[in-house]
């Protein structure tokens, strides 16, 4: 009896493993090209740089007509860096499930599934997001000229 308990364990670990391993993106650029490795590898770079509020950093990538939407509301590139360097929203961490990055002529659009983890005036929160980036590629290097947060329904939400 204690060997099949501890077969049924073996089972379910590695199925859930299994799982896990199929649902994790594989951000590597075995599936991209080059070109979109680096818009990858760009964003991944700016979620570190809005848990760092390396805002210095973020004024370079940040295109001048850039938009920002957010679940309270939608500004410009000088008050996102203001949110950002005030501690407003202090992205701490992304958690990136899933990327996908569409080229058109000069323009990149990526999209993240990813629990973001962010302290919002104050309050440490978490939340499911899709997040579309939009990157345009001035004299040779990508700018984000957008960066639109979408809430992603969760079991509980649907509940009320």
């Amino acid at each position: 009896m204690k060997v099949l308990f501890v077969g049924l364990f073996l089972l379910m670990m590695s199925v859930q493993s299994s799982y896990a391993q199929q649902n994790n993106t594989n951000t590597s650029s075995v599936n991209n090209t080059p070109e979109q490795q680096e818009i990858i590898n760009i964003s991944k770079q700016k979620w570190d740089w809005m848990a760092e509020k390396n805002v210095n950093s973020l004024d370079a990538l940040f295109d001048e007509k850039s938009v920002f939407v957010h679940m309270g509301g939608s500004w410009g590139k000088s008050q996102e860096l203001n949110v950002i360097r005030s501690g407003g929203i202090w992205y701490r961490k992304a958690d990136i499930h899933s990327v996908s990055v569409n080229i058109i002529d000069n323009t990149a659009i990526l999209l993240n599934n990813i629990t973001l983890l962010a302290v919002v005036g104050g309050n440490e929160v978490t939340n499911p997001f899709i997040v579309t980036e939009v990157y345009v590629k001035e004299n040779g290097k990508w700018k984000l000229g957008s960066l639109s947060f979408t809430k992603q329904l969760t079991p509980d939400d649907m509940k009320h």
